[in-house]
């Protein structure tokens, strides 16, 4: 894909959804933080169904404390990992009142130190608290980008890479959202919607699919 393509696929994207959103609810950093540690390997209509219920009751790092894990666990056990989630959430919550006053330090690498962060946790709170031009690269991204020929590589830190170098610098912050929803509405993993997609004559995607028969 050429830079004129690029520039033209996310002219598109930004006139179809000129201000894309997480569909991870959260109304402070620390909510948001908490939600991506949970979304691990689940679906963010799973991880809101938890938050709905937990956040009301806590949604500060020492009420979470004060909740203790067991009490967590009753929260977040129909997320997978929950467990392990749990133990996790816990030991963060901890750190950030002992480190950072009980704030979401807006570091990457104070982030990343952060139990259960790693690289795309960082980057999505970065991002979407902070609106720092970060690329979290998840199996959406990683799968559009390749599938489209967008920014093409064998891992997800190659993706990442690429995409904050080809994607234009006036789409960046928004660039993340929506290459997700385009992969998780459009170009799905088994049968991309090819028929229904607005980059159909952008896409380097040899095996489009047609559009289903109507019975």
């Amino acid at each position: 894909m050429n830079p004129a393509k690029r520039q033209e696929m996310f002219e598109r994207f930004r006139a179809a959804n000129p201000k894309p959103v997480t569909e991870l609810e959260y109304t402070t950093p620390f909510e948001l933080l908490i939600a991506v540690l949970l979304s691990a390997q689940a679906t963010d209509v799973g991880v809101n169904k938890a938050t709905r219920k937990l956040y009301p009751v806590a949604n500060t790092p020492q009420a979470i404390l004060d909740l203790g894990e067991e009490e967590l666990k009753t929260y977040i056990q129909t997320i997978g990992l929950y467990k392990t989630k749990a133990k996790n959430v816990i030991a963060t919550c901890r750190m950030l009142i002992e480190l950072h006053g009980g704030e979401v330090p807006e570091d990457r690498e104070a982030l990343e130190a952060l139990p259960g962060v790693g690289r795309k946790t960082a980057n999505v709170v970065l991002n979407t608290a902070f609106g720092h031009p970060t690329m979290a690269v998840d199996t959406h991204i990683f799968r559009v980008s390749n599938r489209t020929g967008l920014a093409p590589g064998k891992n997800v830190d190659i993706v990442e890479q690429k995409l904050l170098k080809f994607v234009p610098k006036e789409f960046l912050l928004d660039a993340h959202h929506w290459l997700i929803l385009h992969g998780r509405y459009t170009c799905k993993a088994r049968k991309p919607e090819c028929w229904n997609c607005m980059q159909i004559d952008l896409c380097d995607f040899r095996g489009k699919t047609p559009a289903p028969e109507s019975a």
